[in-house]
């Protein structure tokens, strides 16, 4: 699925910069674009583990 998630993000932030450079710019394409951009990125770093996720175990215990 992360191999489907990248290319799809990669071509949204392409169309959102194509919009941008035209000279009838469509802003809710822009607008799509970036929140399919964002969602995106929200899920890929969803699976980074917390730099301080050590610390938050210990404090638990």
């Amino acid at each position: 699925m992360k191999k489907l998630r990248i290319p799809i993000m990669i071509i949204a932030i392409l169309i959102a910069l194509y919009e941008q450079s035209s000279t009838d710019k469509n802003v809710y394409i822009t607008i799509v674009a970036i929140v399919i951009f964002m969602i995106g990125m929200m899920q890929l770093s969803a699976k980074t583990p917390s730099k301080n996720q050590d610390k938050e175990e210990q404090d638990v215990e």
